[in-house]
């Protein structure tokens, strides 16, 4: 646990380090051109743009001598972002890191973790001329988890833990950014993607992808599994977002994804639309849904009632969100 949250710090402290760098260059470079220009009535240009969030939603329903009966719970989910973004004559630089973990506590029961994600994002682009809103661009990101997760209620053995999967793209190609309509799409013949699975048990098992162990007959391991897989492919995404009513946004996040040498046109989807509304400054309400589906995701499940989980084939994951809580953004 403390070294993905020290990796993170560490980013957000360059990041912002960075940026104050380039504000204290861009005061400098205008107040240098008010000199020279006793005309100029502008004021200081800001180059880098940057917004913190920290939310929590709860939940929690208690019972005391309640005739229907019921389980007393609390819920919580924790969540961060982090955004860090250069803009300045033809050249843009987004920076974005989020995180999330939820959790859940019943009476009677151990707490089960609810979410886990560990995101960071960043794109480099520039463009030849101020009127077009294409941009040449390249772009990296990164997702993990930060604790172990299991099948519940089997807690002995993770199914999956941090870094286990842990995956990267790195690519080059185009983006259109439209600045008014809040819309991002990018496309990108020239992507490589990264899966790691640094728990030799689960790569050993060829989890997430990654080429399994070589056993004997008795199941004995001849060879280690890997512990990276790479793949070089095409990559899509596209971000939009607008406020729909009053109080009210839409926010929609695309991620599609094809290998060039391994299953060409067998697309990896991950797909988040969300619908925040917004109570007040520090009271909002969120309902949202998340799809994933990529065929190197195998699934462990217990199909024969032995006790023993056996892996099968990649199936469509789903996720929705509903929740109420405190945000504080500056």
């Amino acid at each position: 646990m403390k070294f993905p949250i020290l990796l993170i710090l560490i980013c957000i402290t360059s990041l912002n380090s960075l940026a104050s760098e380039y504000k204290h260059i861009a005061v400098r470079d205008t107040t240098a051109a008010i000199v020279n220009d006793t005309t100029n009535t502008d004021s200081v240009v800001m180059y880098w743009t940057e917004k913190n969030t920290f939310g929590v939603n709860l939940s929690e329903v208690a019972f005391v001598n309640w005739n229907s009966g019921g389980n007393n719970s609390v819920s919580a989910l924790f969540y961060a972002n982090f955004q860090r973004n250069f803009e300045r004559d033809l050249t843009i630089w987004k920076n974005s890191a989020s995180m999330r973990y939820g959790i859940n506590a019943q009476e009677g029961r151990e707490i089960r973790k609810t979410e886990d994600e560990l995101r960071l994002n960043s794109s480099f682009g520039f463009r030849t001329d101020s009127i077009s809103n294409w941009y040449y661009s390249g772009k990296f990101s990164f997702n993990s988890q930060f604790s172990n997760g299991y099948k519940y209620p089997d807690t002995e053995v993770a199914i999956s833990r941090f870094m286990a999967p842990g995956y990267t793209f790195l690519g080059a190609g185009t983006e259109f950014s439209h600045p008014d309509e809040d819309l991002t799409i990018y496309l990108s013949p020239i992507t490589f993607k990264s899966t790691f699975v640094l728990d030799q048990r689960l790569a050993n098992e060829g989890m997430f992808g990654v080429e399994p162990a070589v056993t004997d007959e008795l199941g004995n391991i001849l060879k280690e599994g890997e512990n990276v897989r790479t793949e070089f492919g095409f990559l899509v995404t596209s971000g939009f977002s607008r406020e729909v009513f009053d109080n009210i946004d839409l926010s929609n996040q695309l991620s599609l994804y094809s290998d060039y040498l391994n299953k060409f046109g067998n697309i990896d989807v991950d797909w988040q639309l969300n619908v925040n509304m917004k109570v007040n400054d520090f009271v909002k309400a969120n309902v949202g849904s998340h799809i994933r589906y990529d065929d190197d995701v195998k699934f462990k499940e217990d199909t024969n009632g032995d006790g023993k989980l056996e892996t099968s084939g990649p199936r469509i994951q789903l996720k929705q969100m509903l929740g109420v809580g405190v945000v504080y953004e500056f």
